[in-house]
C-alpha cells in the first residue's frame, strides 16, 4: 500500500464517515433517477439537447444580471452533460463576469460528485483564483490532490489551511497522518540496513542512533503536535492509538 493511499485510509477513518456515505448514496440516487427517467421519457440525443436549452438559459440569465438563476441553470446544466457544460464555461464566460467563480465551484462539485479528480482540482483551482485564502476551497482541493496521489502538494495545501485556520480538522488529521507514516517508512528502511550489519561498529551504531533522532525530530515528533490537536478537536480513537505509538517509541529511544 502507498503513502497516498494509507493516507486515505486513515483520514477515512478518522473524518465523520457519515457525510461520505450520505454524499454517495445520494450521487448514485440522483444518477440512477435520471437514467431511468431519461431512458423512459427520451432518447440519449434529446439529453443533450436538454443541455444546449438549459446553456442556453444560462446566457439569457448572466446577461439579464440574474446570476442566482444562472448559476441553478448551471447546474441543472453540468448534470446533464458536464463536458458540454465546460466546454460552456471556457467559452461563454468571462473571467470578469461576478457569477464566473461560482460557476466554477459548480463545475469543481459536479466532477467530484463524478469522481473525476483531475478536473474537479482543475475547477476548485478555476475557484482559488478568486478567492486564494478561502479555506472550505483549499480544503477541497488538497482533497482531490490527496485522490489523485498527489501527496506532497495535498500536505502543502494542508500547510496552507492550518496557517489560516489552526483548528481545522481534516488538515490535521492529514499532515499527522503524512508525517507519522513518512516517519514509519524511514524507521523502516534504515533498521533494515542497520540489521545487514553483521558486527557493527560503535560509530555505526552511532549513526543508527542518530538517524533514529532524525526521525523521530522531522517525523514523528511533527506527527505528535497534529495528532495531539486533533484529539482536543475530535475524539478519534484512531489518533489516540497513534499517539501511544509515538508515546512508546520516545520511552524505547530514552532507554
Amino acid at each position: 500500500m502507498t503513502i497516498a493511499a494509507e493516507i486515505r485510509k486513515f483520514v477515512d477513518e478518522f473524518l465523520l464517515g457519515y457525510f461520505r456515505l450520505f454524499n454517495y448514496i445520494h450521487f448514485k440516487m440522483k444518477t440512477l433517477t435520471f437514467l431511468f427517467f431519461g431512458l423512459l421519457l427520451c432518447p440519449m440525443t434529446l439529453l443533450a439537447q436538454s443541455a444546449d436549452v438549459l446553456l442556453q438559459k444560462v446566457a439569457d440569465a448572466l446577461s439579464a444580471g440574474k446570476d442566482d438563476y444562472a448559476v441553478s441553470l448551471f447546474r441543472q446544466a453540468a448534470d446533464a452533460d458536464a463536458g458540454q457544460t465546460e466546454m460552456f464555461y471556457w467559452t461563454s464566460v468571462g473571467k470578469a463576469t461576478a457569477a464566473a467563480p461560482r460557476l466554477a465551484q459548480e463545475l469543481a462539485v459536479c466532477y467530484r460528485d463524478k469522481r473525476n479528480y483531475d478536473k474537479a482540482y482543475l475547477f476548485y483551482k478555476e475557484w482559488l483564483q478568486y478567492y486564494p485564502e478561502d479555506v472550505s476551497t483549499l480544503v477541497a482541493c488538497a482533497e482531490m490532490q490527496m485522490m489523485r496521489g498527489e501527496t506532497k502538494d495535498a500536505m502543502k495545501l494542508y500547510e496552507k489551511v492550518l496557517a489560516l485556520d489552526a483548528d481545522n480538522l481534516q488538515a490535521n488529521i492529514f499532515l499527522g497522518n503524512y508525517y507519522y507514516l513518512q516517519a514509519e517508512q524511514k524507521k523502516k528502511t534504515l533498521e533494515d540496513n542497520y540489521k545487514k550489519i553483521v558486527s557493527p561498529t560503535r560509530m555505526q551504531y552511532a549513526g543508527y542512533r542518530n538517524g533514529l533522532s532524525d526521525i523521530y525530530s522531522n517525523g514523528y515528533s511533527k506527527a505528535k503536535g497534529y495528532l495531539q490537536k486533533v484529539l482536543q478537536l475530535f475524539p478519534s480513537t484512531e489518533a489516540g492509538k497513534t499517539l501511544e505509538r509515538i508515546k512508546k517509541l520516545e520511552k524505547e529511544m530514552n532507554n
